[in-house]
């Protein structure tokens, strides 16, 4: 029986904890296609790579554009007319979501018939953060071994999560300073409400006093 050795163990579990992002889609082709996109969370700085497998189709052009969830809708990367395999890498340029969309062209004379059966399958992988560092690269450059390897592994793995826990932490920091601030704003506004109210008593009050003083219905 074959073990295996504590940093691969460890490796394994906490793999075993990250999303993968892979994705098996069928894109039809329009004279003028609205973008498909696919959506994935990646933090700030984050290396984030995309691979994707375009099959085969005539008369049809697949347009690449990834793009994030900013007001802006900051545009990484635009690529006309991918085919087979594709791969891009960008860094994320703050918190959010990352979206990799997709547009299949018609191109050419093509009838209304023939037109609604034209489609391309797509084959999407998104790798983000640790699971985008190509980790034998560095090995062959480094001359690492396979336990070092490993380790430097963990590392990038561990140091994920530690800024995942980091965005949890800022991120109920934040929630708790809104909550507070709604709370007073609540408070201050059913104080308002209150002396409001107490002020337009006491006004009432008055008024039908000399109301009825006028009209020698009181003394």
């Amino acid at each position: 029986m074959k073990f295996l050795s504590i940093p691969a163990f460890f490796l394994s579990i906490l793999l075993s904890a990250l999303p993968t992002y892979a994705i098996k889609f069928l894109l039809q082709a329009q004279r003028y296609p609205p973008p498909k996109c696919i959506w994935n969370a990646a933090h700030t700085n984050t290396l984030v790579i995309v691979t994707a497998n375009v099959g085969p189709g005539a008369n049809q052009r697949v347009d690449i554009e990834i793009v994030d969830s900013s007001p802006n809708r900051n545009v990484y990367l635009s690529k006309k007319g991918i085919k087979s395999e594709s791969r891009l890498a960008i860094t994320t340029h703050g918190e959010g979501e990352v979206g990799v969309c997709f547009k299949n062209t018609i191109e050419g004379d093509v009838s209304y018939d023939a037109a609604q059966k034209l489609s391309r399958v797509i084959d999407l992988d998104v790798d983000i953060g640790a699971d985008a560092v190509d980790y034998n690269a560095i090995a062959n450059q480094e001359s690492l071994s396979g336990l070092e390897t490993e380790m430097r592994k963990l590392e990038g793995i561990v140091k994920e999560i530690v800024d995942e826990l980091e965005y949890l932490k800022t991120r109920e920091a934040r929630f708790s300073s809104t909550n507070l601030s709604t709370n007073i704003r609540v408070q201050n506004f059913a104080w308002f409400s209150l002396l409001s109210l107490a002020g337009l008593g006491v006004w009432q009050i008055f008024h039908l006093r000399a109301f009825f003083k006028r009209k020698y219905l009181i003394d």
